[in-house]
C-alpha cells in the first residue's frame, strides 16, 4: 500500500505508474492521468476510513422469529376504528374499499403515488378480521366494510362476509370466534380492556402509551407474564431499518463515549395538535358516551372531548406518552437506555388556547448515572422546524430517522489522526446509511410527512418500501404462530411506559422524579 508524506498528498509515483496511466488514457493525456490519480487518492483513502469503522451496508439483523407451530387462519378484532384503528386494520390487509379508490385514482394523476402498488405488494397475514368495536355507530359501520374488502379492491370490486359488530369491547372478548385483539381507543381504556383481553385468553396489540398511569404499568405487565399470551405495544419504529443499523454503530464504538442525547418532536398543524375533525354525523344518538368515559371522570357529552381527547389528561397522557414514547422507543432499541434514575420536565399550553388541559410545549430531561449520559427531549405544536434524533459521543455523533449519518467530532481522540492526514472531514459524514431511495411523493398530510421523516411511515426490505405498521402487525401475527414475544414486548412496553410516567408527574407535580430499581418505585 501507498503512504502519504507529511503533506496530505499520496506518495509521489513512478515513471512507470505515469505511463500505465497515461496508456490507460490517451485521448485525455495528462488531464486524464489527473482524474485517474485523484480516484485513486479517494479509494485509499475510503479504503482507510472503511477499516478503522469496520461498518458494511449490508441490511442490519432485526427481530429474529422462529418457524411457525402451525398456520392457521388467524381471527382478529378491533376495539377503537378511529384514525389509528383505522390505519392499523389497514395494515392487517382490510383497507376500506373508499381508501383503495383514492388511492387508484392517486396513482392515475401521479405516477411516483405508489401506495396502492405498495398495499398489494404486501404478503397476505392469513388473517380474518371478525370482529369490530367502536362506541361510534358509524365507525363500527366503516370497520366492518373494511373486514369485507378481503380483495383489497374499491367500492365497485367483490367483497366477503363482513365482521361481527359489537355493542361492548366485554361481548367481543367473549367470543370463542376471536383469537386476538387490537386495541386502538383513547388511552385511558388501554390498561383495562388489555387486562381483560389477556384474561378472555386473547393475544394483544396495544397502541401506545401503554398505560395511563404507574399503576396499571405494574398491573399489565403482570396479567400479560400470568397469562402467557403474545403482547405487542405499537411502537412500529421497531421495523425501521436504520434504527437496528444505528444499533451496530453504537456496538462499535463508533461515537466514542456517548455523553448526551437529543430527541424532539416539532408539528405546527391542527391535525399535529391533536385538533381532530368532528364528524358531522356524531351525535348523543350515534355515540356511546358512558362506555367512552368509562373509567374516566363523568361530564356532559362532549364532541370535543370526544374526537379531541388528547387535549385532556383524563382520557390521554399528554406530549410524553403519545410522542416522546416514539423517540424514547427508539433510543431504546439503539441504546438499551432502560428507566432512567431521574426526570425533570416543564412545559405549558402557550399555543392553542383552545379549553386543553394538556401542554402543547413540553421538555424533559432524564438521567442516566450509570451510563454518565443524559436524554433530552423537547415538544411544540406550533413550529415545523425539524431537528431529529442527535446521539452525541466524544468522537462523533449520529444523527438517526429513517436513514442515518455518522460525523467524526473534530476534537475526536480516536479519529484524530485521520483528521490530520485529511481522511475524515468533520465537516462531511464519514457514514452514511439509506435502507432505500426516499419516496413521500404520495404523503399528503404534515403529519404524514412528520412520520416519514422519523422512520414512523416506512422503511424498506431488500431495497422495497413497507408500511412500518405493516411489518409490525405482521411480526405480531407470526410471533403467535410460533408461540415466542415480539420485539415491543410487556417488558419494553413496561420500560417505556415508566420512563413517560415519570415526565409527566415531573411536569403536573413540579418536582424531580426518580426510579429506584432495586424496590421497582417511582418515587
Amino acid at each position: 500500500m501507498e503512504k502519504e508524506n507529511q503533506h496530505n498528498h499520496p506518495a509521489k509515483l513512478g515513471r512507470r505508474d505515469v505511463l500505465k496511466g497515461l496508456a490507460t488514457l490517451p485521448v485525455l493525456g495528462i488531464l486524464g492521468y489527473g482524474v485517474w490519480k485523484k480516484e485513486r487518492y479517494t479509494n485509499l483513502k475510503n479504503k482507510e476510513l472503511s477499516l478503522e469503522l469496520d461498518l458494511g451496508y449490508e441490511p442490519p439483523m432485526l427481530h429474529p422469529i422462529p418457524p411457525p407451530k402451525d398456520s392457521r387462519t388467524i381471527r382478529l378484532g378491533i376495539i377503537g376504528y378511529g384514525g389509528r384503528g383505522e390505519h392499523l386494520v389497514r395494515a392487517a390487509g382490510f383497507a376500506h374499499p373508499s381508501v383503495i379508490d383514492e388511492w387508484k385514482k392517486g396513482a392515475k394523476e401521479n405516477k411516483n403515488d405508489k401506495r396502492y402498488e405498495d398495499y398489494l405488494a404486501q404478503e397476505d397475514l392469513n388473517v380474518v378480521l371478525a370482529g369490530v368495536c367502536d362506541v361510534f355507530t358509524v365507525r363500527s359501520k366503516r370497520a366492518m366494510e373494511a373486514s369485507a374488502n378481503i380483495h383489497r379492491e374499491g367500492t365497485d370490486g367483490k367483497m366477503g362476509t363482513p365482521a361481527k359488530v359489537y355493542k361492548n369491547y366485554k361481548e367481543l372478548l367473549a367470543d370463542p370466534d376471536i383469537d386476538a385483539v387490537i386495541i386502538a381507543t383513547p388511552d385511558h381504556w388501554h390498561a383495562q380492556m388489555a387486562m381483560d383481553a389477556a384474561r378472555a385468553g386473547k393475544h394483544v396489540y396495544v397502541e401506545k402509551g401503554m398505560t395511563k398511569t404507574v399503576e396499571e404499568a405494574f398491573a399489565l405487565r403482570k396479567t400479560v407474564e400470568e397469562t402467557g399470551i403474545v403482547f405487542q405495544l405499537g411502537h412500529q419504529g421497531r421495523q425501521t431499518e436504520s434504527y437496528a443499523k444505528a444499533r451496530e454503530v453504537i456496538q462499535k464504538n463508533i461515537l466514542g463515549k456517548i455523553n448526551l442525547i437529543e430527541v424532539c418532536t416539532n408539528r405546527n398543524d391542527p391535525n399535529g395538535a391533536w385538533v381532530y375533525d368532528i364528524h358531522p354525523e356524531a351525535s348523543p344518538q350515534t355515540i356511546d358516551w358512558e362506555q367512552f368515559l368509562g373509567p374516566a371522570p363523568k361530564v356532559p357529552f362532549s364532541l370535543e372531548r370526544f374526537f379531541r381527547w388528547r387535549c385532556w389528561w383524563d382520557y390521554g397522557t399528554g406530549l410524553s406518552g403519545d410522542l416522546l414514547t416514539h423517540e424514547y422507543d427508539a433510543m431504546n432499541q439503539i441504546l438499551e437506555l432502560g428507566i432512567p434514575y431521574s426526570a425533570v420536565a416543564s412545559g405549558g399550553i402557550y399555543f392553542y388556547k383552545d379549553g386543553r388541559d394538556v401542554p402543547d410545549v413540553f421538555q424533559a430531561v432524564y438521567e442516566y448515572p450509570d451510563r454518565n449520559f443524559t436524554l433530552m427531549y423537547s415538544a411544540t405544536l406550533a413550529s415545523d422546524r425539524q431537528r431529529g434524533k442527535v446521539i452525541m459521543g466524544h468522537d462523533g455523533y449520529m444523527e438517526v430517522s429513517d436513514n442515518l449519518m455518522v460525523y467524526a467530532d473534530p476534537e475526536s481522540t480516536r479519529y484524530r489522526d485521520l483528521i490530520d492526514k485529511g481522511t475524515i472531514k468533520p465537516e462531511n459524514p464519514i457514514f452514511t446509511y439509506i435502507p432505500g431511495r426516499k419516496n413521500v411523493d404520495a404523503v399528503a398530510s404534515a403529519t404524514e410527512q412528520y412520520f416519514a421523516k422519523r422512520g414512523l411511515l416506512y422503511t424498506y426490505r431488500g431495497g422495497k418500501r413497507y408500511d412500518t405498521t405493516y411489518l409490525h402487525i405482521k411480526e405480531w401475527i407470526d410471533c403467535i404462530r410460533a408461540g415466542v414475544q415480539p420485539s415491543c414486548n410487556i417488558q419494553q412496553g413496561f420500560q417505556e411506559a415508566i420512563t413517560a410516567h415519570m415526565a409527566t408527574i415531573a411536569l403536573r407535580e413540579n418536582r424531580k422524579v426518580y426510579w429506584d430499581k432495586d424496590k421497582e418505585k417511582v418515587v
